[in-house]
């Protein structure tokens, strides 16, 4: 690029007479003001005179100064722009929108005719017509090139229940209070779980249940003076509310296990137990009829080690309390210990915020329509408040405590009935405060519609067919297992065997163990913990297996512990993934390489060894190392592609995606072969 003398002068501040002298010191001619000068001779002069320009100024600036000399206007050549002014990117603009979009609306969105953005994806290799929905990668990604950035909109529930999820966290530190802890009493039948409770409250709940046992999940708040409060939820004892005693489990804070000292652990304690570890909340030992006599506490808390209890006398961390519900002995030393371990659960709630919780029971009743019986977990809900719980919602019209009074205000950890659902709700579903009724009544009428087509399709339970996509997808690691058979020997042998199937991808893991038929409450608890139920020499009750076939719970039967053992092992066996093994093929060397137009870089090779397969994948190697692993993009011999190219024979090969091929380089052909794994 070159340059006039003058306009060179006019940038270095000179007359074009002195730059000619300059030039011609420096050993350059020039002949006049019009002269060019190369790039080269333009830097030379640059560097010799720019120095002494400034030196000059600095002169200028160390003399004192004169009148003030107006500044002149700068000259449009010599204003300089920073180039980050001219390339700032702009903001993108965000929009909230319901995905997936169709072309008509993305093109609406963003301002853009629908034919121009038809236009845009064709370029992309994307065929679309003006109504059909776009993927929402491709829509993140053509927004984004037009300034625009794409959110997707809340959808209604989590719009209602925003403040829930984003205002409390914050707000539940500044106004948290301590709340009272709640216990759960749970234990085989008619060990004492409610007449303990009935000492404690010093009421007569035993006496108004049909045959002196609990046939409904109660709830009850207890004072204790100068100490606080503490609610208890009273479970049913017998089989046929295990799904009861399992919604319990899960609402708790502390689960006190009840034991009468005579009988010790029996089935429906070790179910008791298994739902509590499921629940992973912490178990307190009550020993109850302690009062009675020729009892031994030591094999009690024995029964209790062999189930993973171990009591604090023993070395262990498990609380267990002596006591007797009758004379009243050692009940208050279980609720300073419920205390205790309250305190060290730090349970806190802020009664300011809206009310959020868990549905105990829920019941139609003929004179009050739905009722429900719900647990303040944390806020203070109060009557007149909009609650939207699983499928139904309701104004709160009347809310009656423990002892069948009616309240306007149920602060945490308060238990209460309340009327005004639209539906009877379920038992473990939240329940939460919400301020638009009419969006409540929209949502519930919006998961009614779901429940009913999701009937129609119908529920599907884990079952060892769907283990393996479970593992690959990451949300499985584990496969449990609930065992019945005909005596304990036999099933204490099938858990040990199934035990050792386990390996690093999958383990098995035994919930639940016991003799007898597969009852319903074996069902109930495969389907609130997600797991297989196996029989050994038993059968199914008519009543279970009709559950099972409701809820999709998977029930296998054997008769030989052998075969229940191989069928597992079979079923494991095909979930491991199967060891990728590379078999040689053939070997050919790079002699010389070719650019074709339209095609790319083809290799020209000479076949050592084996056969070079189209359909194999290759390694491109060169000085014994490889540096690219793929696919053949074409293989010919001469001018006809070929399938394979034979020890001895010349051919060309185009790798796909890779054009990087020397001289001298090696291409390998191999194949994949996979090797079913077994397990050790």
């Amino acid at each position: 690029m070159s340059i006039r003398v003058h306009k060179l002068a006019k940038k270095l501040n000179i007359t074009s007479k002195d730059l000619i002298e300059k030039l011609k010191k420096l050993g350059v001619k020039v002949k006049g003001h019009m002269s060019a000068l190369d790039e080269e001779t333009v830097e030379i002069v640059r560097h010799k005179l720019e120095p002494k320009k400034q030196e000059k100024k600095a002169e200028v600036k160390a003399k004192p100064k004169a009148k003030p000399v107006e500044a002149k206007p700068l000259k449009k050549e010599q204003v300089k722009v920073k180039p980050a002014v001219l390339f700032e990117k702009k903001p993108l603009r965000v929009l909230e929108v319901e995905l997936p979009l169709t072309v008509k609306q993305l093109a609406t969105k963003i301002n853009t005719k629908p034919n121009d953005l038809i236009k845009t994806l064709i370029k992309k290799g994307i065929f679309a017509t003006l109504n059909q929905n776009l993927d929402n990668d491709i829509t993140f990604g053509i927004a984004r090139e037009c300034g625009y950035e794409i959110k997707e909109a809340p959808g209604l529930e989590e719009e209602l229940l925003k403040e829930h999820k984003e205002v409390e966290p914050h707000e539940e530190k500044k106004g948290s209070v301590v709340r009272a802890p709640i216990v759960t009493l749970m234990g085989h039948v008619d060990h004492g779980k409610t007449s303990l409770l009935d000492y404690i409250r010093k009421t007569k709940i035993v006496a108004k249940e049909k045959g002196g046992i609990t046939q409904h999940i109660g709830a009850y708040e207890v004072s204790i003076a100068d100490k606080g409060k503490v609610t208890f939820l009273d479970t049913p004892g017998h089989q046929a509310f295990t799904a009861m005693r399992a919604r319990g489990a899960s609402a708790t804070d502390v689960v006190v296990l009840v034991i009468a000292a005579d009988d010790g652990i029996m089935p429906q304690t070790v179910e008791a137990i298994d739902h509590a570890k499921a629940a992973n909340v912490p178990i307190v030992v009550a020993i109850n009829k302690c009062d009675l006599p020729n009892i031994s506490l030591d094999k009690v808390k024995k029964q209790l080690s062999e189930h993973g209890l171990m009591s604090e006398e023993w070395g262990g961390k498990t609380i267990t309390v002596p006591l007797s519900a009758k004379t009243g002995e050692g009940v208050d030393q279980l609720l300073e210990m419920l205390l205790l371990e309250a305190e060290l659960l730090e349970l806190g709630a802020n009664p300011n915020l809206r009310a959020r919780g868990v549905v105990i029971e829920g019941k139609l009743s003929p004179g009050q329509g739905p009722v429900a019986t719900i647990l303040v977990k944390n806020g203070t809900l109060k009557t007149g408040d909009v609650i939207l719980s699983g499928l139904h919602y309701g104004r709160v019209k009347a809310m009656i405590n423990d002892r069948g009074k009616r309240i306007d205000k149920a602060p945490p950890s308060t238990p209460v009935e309340i009327l005004g659902l639209s539906g009877v709700p379920e038992a473990g579903d939240e329940f939460f405060v919400v301020k638009d009724e009419k969006k409540a009544r929209i949502l519930s009428l919006l998961k009614q519609e779901d429940k009913r087509l999701t009937k129609i399709g119908g529920m599907k339970r884990m079952s060892l067919e769907d283990l393996y996509a479970h593992i690959k997808d990451g949300t499985v690691k584990e496969l449990k297992v609930i065992i019945k058979g005909d005596v304990q020997g036999s099933i204490e042998a099938l858990k040990n065997v199934l035990e050792e199937l386990s390996t690093k991808e999958v383990r098995l893991n035994v919930t639940h163990m016991g003799a007898g038929n597969v009852n319903e409450s074996d069902v109930m608890l495969a389907l609130v913990s997600n797991a297989i139920v196996i029989g050994f020499h038993v059968k199914v009750d008519s009543k279970a297996e009709e559950i099972a076939k409701k809820e999709m719970v998977d029930i296998k039967l054997y008769d030989i512990i052998y075969e229940a053992v191989a069928d597992l092992r079979a079923a494991l066996e095909g979930l491991l993934e199967p060891i990728m093994k590379e078999i040689f093929s053939g070997r050919a060397q790079v002699r010389q390489v070719f650019q074709v137009s339209k095609v790319g870089t083809v290799a020209g090779c000479y076949v050592a060894k084996g056969v070079i397969t189209r359909s194999n994948n290759v390694k491109l190697i060169r000085k014994k190392e490889v540096i690219f692993k793929g696919k053949i993009k074409s293989l010919k011999h001469l001018k006809d592609d070929v399938k394979e190219a034979r020890e001895g024979f010349e051919c060309g090969i185009s790798l796909a995606g890779h054009g990087n091929i020397k001289v001298g380089d090696i291409i390998e052909s191999f194949r994949i072969e996979k090797i079913i794994r077994r397990l050790s």
